[in-house]
């Protein structure tokens, strides 16, 4: 519990009443390699925590998985649309290695929002980090090569490489296995 505190506080600090409150309201689970957190075509009830552990998400275009984000040790991810829409994801979220991961239900988080304005504060900075990481993302795959991408994936999760599929990492990358392979061979 101590990383997911750390983790919060460092997006929104929680007076200590609020923090208590909100801590208490996530559930944890040890989920095996390859466990559905959120399988496609149903509602995201969850945001999650994973402290320890890596997680995908993706979806399926042309019979063909995309991976649209990859969550390691101590990071929150969701399918965001789903979640505040209350409609069917067409993401699923899988782990990609056992993983400990908590989730605060989608209407405790509203409640404990509505009660609290620091925790009402705190999902809002949650929801602009998720459209901001998105956002520049998506300016990467536009706009840099994917070798530039790639370094600096790796200077921000170096461990990635060795704990994830590298058909993931291209995918996430927006690149072929191929590009990917000529990219590494290089180094």
């Amino acid at each position: 519990m101590d990383s997911l505190q750390k983790a919060i506080s460092d997006i929104s600090p929680l007076s200590a009443e609020s923090m208590k409150m909100f801590c208490s309201a996530w559930k944890n689970w040890q989920v095996p390699k390859n466990y559905f957190l959120l399988k496609e075509n149903t509602v995201s009830d969850y945001i999650y925590f994973i402290r320890k552990g890596i997680v995908r998400i993706y979806y399926f275009k042309n019979e063909k998985e995309v991976t649209e984000w990859i969550a390691l040790d101590e990071q929150f991810f969701l399918s965001i649309t789903s979640f505040f829409q209350r409609k069917p994801s067409h993401l699923i979220i899988q782990t990609i290695e056992p993983s400990d991961v908590y989730g605060i239900y989608h209407n405790t988080l509203m409640a404990l929002a509505d009660q609290y304005h620091d925790v009402e504060r705190l999902l809002r900075k949650m929801v602009t980090l998720s459209l901001i990481f998105s956002q520049e993302r998506m300016d990467r795959i536009q706009f840099e090569s994917a070798q530039h991408r790639y370094e600096k994936l790796l200077q921000t999760t170096p461990e990635i490489i060795r704990r994830v599929p590298l058909t993931y990492i291209a995918s996430f990358l927006g690149i072929t296995l191929e590009t990917l392979s000529r990219i590494r061979s290089h180094k």
